[in-house]
């Protein structure tokens, strides 16, 4: 197994001193030097074959001994050195002081056909940022990142990715929903892979232990490898960086609106400088279209993270990096103008991207019917993902049809009656005209449309379904989920059972719903 090894990060940023692998607070450094927690009996349970093309790896590579040992923290890589990140952050809108790669290990860098890649093992043992934790990660948590972060970048959505899923063949101790009732569960190891893993946090952490010389050593970093376009002769380079991640951050958020994603954990050690979804926590889809609704059990309450108020939060992030960025920077006017672009730029491309899932490709504002339907689509449970596929289907010409194409998107056909029912006519014959006066093919249209709504998403349930499989020793679950996602916008005979809602046995069972924090 021969790769291309490359240590921008570690080579360009200063290292803790400490060479203890022992919880402690890190200062004047960016990242710890700690090896992974060898592991019982590793065994492979999946590999990207996509990834392994990215690493430039072969098949013969990805069956050695020499890579499950990687992969799972049992051997190092030679002339490598892993280590941790260290990085604050707000957690729920609060700052929560150093946290740094708890159950994160770095392995290396990658360059191969001129991309950059950082790998990283989740749930390889304890780092000096673990605090109380064991640094390891269960079965349950790493099938839904090793199987999610794949499905999204297929769905179009700037993500990190995975390279591999382990068995670690220990057992680790959780309180699944911190109830008191712990128990142990299987352990396992996610590869996971990204130009790179640099956070909000990363930032936060040295603007806060007021390290100015590294805070500005680590945005020269990011503007070097990864907005190399910038002008670094310029005095405007920082706030040109922080317009960058912006801008990235956006195209994140709209991309999490259009297919329905909910992050559930979106505080600003969870967000990436270069506007990858980062950190596959109690992630879900929506089911039924509903903006107040999170998949986090920890945020039941207040429902800081739920799907209405991602680009909202987004933009809260990015004002505490904003912060961070300050002392470098000693002015406030280009970055309050970025945020205030931030605003105005959400509010344009979320209804474009409406407009656009409704097949409204004319760039005419359709605020009022879009505003129109996200109030009709909240009367009575919806599928997402169903009602806007099945959507492509509507012809304005047929317009007596509506009912008849949507119904399938509806948990309780029964309730679209009466007034309801007058309503949603309404709104159709609204839409037809709308649609006549673009004057676009319906076929064309479909194809447009069919191109931006997928078909299949990994819903918790199908997640759940799989972890059960694994569970039992039946791997092939996985692999037919994994297939099956990496081409969510188009039909498949084989696999289009997943083109469901959910069933009415998850609606309300652990891990088919809404799910913990807890790793």
């Amino acid at each position: 197994m021969k790769l291309h090894i490359k240590n921008t990060f570690t080579s360009y940023l200063p290292a803790d001193s400490d060479t203890s692998n022992s919880t402690r607070q890190v200062e004047n450094a960016c990242f710890s030097f700690v090896e992974p927690t060898p592991t019982a009996q590793p065994q492979l349970i999946h590999v990207s074959d996509e990834m392994v093309d990215e690493i430039g790896l072969s098949k013969e590579d990805i069956n050695s001994k020499e890579f499950l040992n990687v992969v799972t923290g049992n051997a190092i890589y030679d002339n490598t050195k892993p280590y941790a990140m260290c990085y604050g952050g707000h957690q729920f809108g609060q700052w929560a002081g150093q946290l740094g790669d708890g159950r994160a290990i770095n392995l290396f860098e990658i360059e191969h056909n001129h991309k950059l890649w950082a790998v990283q093992l989740k749930g390889a043992g304890l780092t000096p940022y673990s605090r109380h934790a064991d640094g390891l990660a269960v079965l349950r948590s790493s099938i839904r990142e090793y199987l999610c972060s794949e499905a999204m970048h297929h769905l179009g959505v700037p993500t990190t990715r995975a390279l591999s899923l382990s068995l670690s063949g220990d057992e680790v101790l959780r309180d699944m929903m911190y109830d008191g009732n712990s128990k142990y569960e299987a352990g396992a190891i996610v590869s996971r892979v990204a130009p790179s893993f640099v956070r909000f946090g990363n930032f936060e952490i040295l603007a806060a232990q007021q390290d100015h010389a590294t805070l500005k050593k680590l945005a020269d970093y990011c503007i070097e490898h990864f907005y190399p376009h910038l002008n670094f002769d310029s005095k405007e380079v920082y706030v040109d960086f922080f317009k960058e991640v912006c801008n990235a951050s956006l195209e994140m958020v709209i991309h999490w609106q259009r297919v329905g994603f909910v992050h559930g954990v979106m505080n600003t050690d969870n967000m990436s400088i270069l506007g990858l979804t980062i950190d596959y926590g109690p992630y879900g889809w929506l089911e039924g279209y509903d903006f107040g609704w999170t998949p986090n059990t920890t945020d039941r309450v207040n429902k800081r993270y739920r799907y209405g108020t991602q680009g909202e939060i987004v933009g809260w992030n990015l004002y505490k990096l904003a912060n961070a960025l300050f002392p470098i920077i000693g002015e406030a006017d280009g970055l309050q103008d970025a945020l205030e672009d931030y605003k105005d730029q959400f509010t344009q491309k979320y209804y474009q991207m409406m407009a656009e899932k409704l097949g409204l490709f004319d760039q005419k504002e359709h605020h009022e019917l879009i505003d129109q339907l996200n109030k009709l689509l909240h009367k009575t449970e919806t599928d997402m993902t169903i009602f806007f596929r099945q959507l492509s289907e509507y012809s304005s010409i047929n317009t007596s049809d509506w009912f008849q194409i949507i119904q399938p998107s509806f948990y309780s056909v029964n309730v679209i009656v009466d007034q309801l029912k007058e309503e949603w006519n309404n709104w159709f014959k609204a839409y037809a005209t709308k649609l006549n006066d673009q004057n676009l093919n319906d076929e064309i249209r479909q194809q447009k449309m069919n191109a931006i709504n997928p078909r299949y998403v990994l819903r918790n349930y199908m997640a759940q379904m799989c972890i059960d499989e694994v569970k039992k020793g039946n791997y092939q679950l996985v692999d037919e989920l994994y297939q099956g996602l990496k081409n969510p916008y188009t039909y498949q005979k084989d696999f289009d059972k997943w083109y469901a809602k959910r069933p009415d046995w998850a609606r309300n069972k652990v891990g088919s719903s809404m799910l913990s924090c807890s790793s």
